[in-house]
C-alpha cells in the first residue's frame, strides 16, 4: 500500500476510542451538573468533523445542541450560550486562532469547555475545563475527531436514557481501528482508480446527504482545495437540484458520497441524475465496504468514518499523481490574514 502505517492507524485510532470513558464521565458530570445544551465549535475542517454528531443529538435527542463557526460566535454571541452549556472545541494542533478565542469566549460566559486535541502541549489542550489529546496527524485526524465526537454524542444520550444498547455500541465501535484497516486494503486498488480521475480534471463537485454530506464537505474544502488547490464545488445532495445541476455536462467531474442512514435517497436521486448527464460520475458508497461484526444500526452511525478511511487512500495517491505533497500551503499559517 502506498504510504500507509498499518500499527500507526490502528494505534491512534484506537486511542481514540479509549477516551471514550474519560469523555462519557466529563458529560455525565455536566449533565448532573445541569447542562442543557452543546454547542460544537471548530474552525475549518476540525469544525466540519463534529457535525454528523451535532446531526446524530439534533435527529434524535431532545438535548439542544448548536453548531457555529468559533469566530462568527465571537462576534455575534448566541442568546444560548451560558452557563448552562456545554463547549466541545476541535483542533489538531490546539493552536488555532479561532479556537483558542473561542474557548476564552465560552469560558467567560460561564460555559463548560471540552477540548479534542492532538496536542497536549498546546494552549487549546491546557485550558479548558476537560481535555482529551489523541497524537493524530492529517492522515489520521479524520477518522479520530468523528468517533470523539460521535462518542460525545452516544454520551449525552446515554445519561438522558434517549438510547438503547449503549454497551453493545461502544463494543462495536472498538472493533473499528483494525476493520478501518482491512477496508484501507481492500479499496486501495479503486482508490488509486479514483485518484487518477481526481488529478486529471482541474474542478470537481462533490456532494452527499446526511453525515456523508460533512464528509464530501471536508474532502473537497481542506483535501482538494487546501491540500492540492483543485477547484471543487461542495455541495449538499437536497441543493444539488437547486442552481448545480445546470452546471453538469459531460466533461464536469461529480463525486457523490453516499452513506447508510435515512438521508440515502438524497444521494440515489444525484446519482440517477448525474449518470444521465456525465461521464465522469464517481460514486463511493460506504455499503460497498465489509464490517464484520458491526451492526446495520452501528453502521449508519459511522458512514462518514468508512467514507473518511477510503479518501484518506485516494488522497495518498493524488499528491503523488499531480506531485504536490498535502503539507503544501502557498498561505495558511504561512502568511497574516
Amino acid at each position: 500500500m502506498l504510504n500507509f502505517d498499518a500499527p500507526r492507524f490502528i494505534a491512534i485510532q484506537s486511542a481514540a476510542m479509549e477516551l471514550a470513558v474519560g469523555l462519557q464521565d466529563a458529560i455525565d458530570k455536566c449533565l448532573a451538573a445541569g447542562s442543557q445544551n452543546i454547542f460544537f465549535l471548530g474552525s475549518g475542517g476540525a469544525g466540519i468533523l463534529m457535525h454528523p454528531a451535532a446531526q446524530l443529538l439534533a435527529t434524535r435527542s431532545q438535548f439542544g445542541v448548536f453548531v457555529h463557526w468559533p469566530a462568527e460566535l465571537a462576534e455575534t454571541g448566541s442568546r444560548h450560550l451560558g452557563a448552562q452549556s456545554i463547549v466541545v472545541i476541535p483542533s489538531l494542533s490546539g493552536t488555532t486562532t479561532e479556537s483558542t478565542a473561542a474557548l476564552a469566549y465560552c469560558q467567560a460566559a460561564g460555559a463548560t469547555v471540552v477540548a479534542l486535541t492532538g496536542s497536549a502541549d498546546s494552549p487549546l489542550a491546557r485550558e479548558p475545563d476537560y481535555s482529551y489529546t489523541n497524537p493524530a496527524a492529517d492522515d489520521t485526524s479524520s477518522e479520530s475527531f468523528y468517533l470523539q465526537s460521535l462518542v460525545i454524542a452516544l454520551a449525552v444520550m446515554r445519561a438522558r436514557n434517549e438510547l438503547a444498547d449503549t454497551d453493545q455500541i461502544m463494543a462495536e465501535l472498538r472493533l473499528l481501528p483494525a476493520l478501518l484497516a482491512d477496508v484501507k486494503r481492500g479499496a486501495e486498488d479503486r482508490a488509486a482508480e479514483i485518484a487518477a480521475r481526481i488529478a486529471a480534471d482541474p474542478y470537481h463537485i462533490i456532494t452527499g446527504a446526511g453525515s456523508a454530506w460533512p464528509q464530501a464537505f471536508y474532502y473537497g474544502m481542506c483535501i482538494l482545495e487546501e491540500m492540492q488547490w483543485i477547484r471543487t464545488r461542495p455541495v449538499h445532495a437536497a441543493d444539488f437540484f437547486h442552481g448545480t445541476l445546470e452546471l453538469v455536462e459531460d466533461d464536469v467531474s461529480v463525486i457523490l458520497l453516499k452513506g447508510e442512514d435515512p438521508a440515502r435517497p438524497l444521494a440515489d436521486r444525484v446519482e440517477a441524475f448525474a449518470s444521465r448527464y456525465t461521464s465522469k460520475l464517481t460514486v463511493l458508497d460506504a455499503a460497498d465496504y465489509g464490517l464484520p461484526g458491526v451492526s446495520p444500526a452501528v453502521r449508519a452511525l459511522i458512514s462518514p468514518v468508512i467514507l473518511a478511511t477510503v479518501l484518506e487512500r485516494i488522497s495518498a495517491h493524488v499528491e503523488v499523481l499531480r506531485d504536490h505533497p498535502l503539507v503544501t500551503r502557498r498561505y495558511y499559517k504561512r502568511v497574516v490574514y
